[in-house]
């Protein structure tokens, strides 16, 4: 076995659900979270931060508040990965669709790159696409 840290290297969305189900196993959750990974190139940062205790999705302000966390870490060659974790299981609810909505807006509203949201459970992870997000019903 060696230390050597978990650096994958992150060129498309199935290099990034990879990383996330890595990284989250087991899954089990106790609360709601977000985890934000930056990633520089084609390599994460290897710090990741957990926003922990969501509660209900951003309204206007919350979005420019999460846009001003990202903002300052944006560069040119930066992109952000983003997972929603909960207790239970099932398709993405509607709770989990409007926090992927707000995210994508706090991105957008920051000029920052997003990768694709994903969600975690205590059963699986789903990448929640904002194509797919935008084209039900909010």
């Amino acid at each position: 076995m060696t230390d050597t840290p978990f650096r994958p290297v992150l060129r498309t969305q199935a290099d990034v659900e990879q990383m996330w189900r890595r990284l989250m196993r087991p899954l089990g959750f106790g609360s709601e979270s977000l985890w934000v990974i930056v990633i520089e190139g084609e390599k994460p940062v290897p710090h990741i931060l957990e926003i922990v205790e969501l509660g209900e999705p951003p309204d206007a302000d919350g979005i420019e508040a999460y846009a001003g966390v990202l903002e300052p870490l944006t560069g040119p060659d930066t992109r952000f990965a983003m997972l929603l974790s909960r207790p239970g299981g099932g398709r993405p609810d509607a709770t989990d669709r409007a926090w992927a909505r707000a995210l994508y807006a706090a991105g957008r509203h920051a000029g920052a790159r997003l990768e694709m949201i994903h969600l975690a459970h205590d059963h699986d992870i789903y990448p929640l696409a904002l194509d797919d997000l935008l084209a039900e019903p909010a």
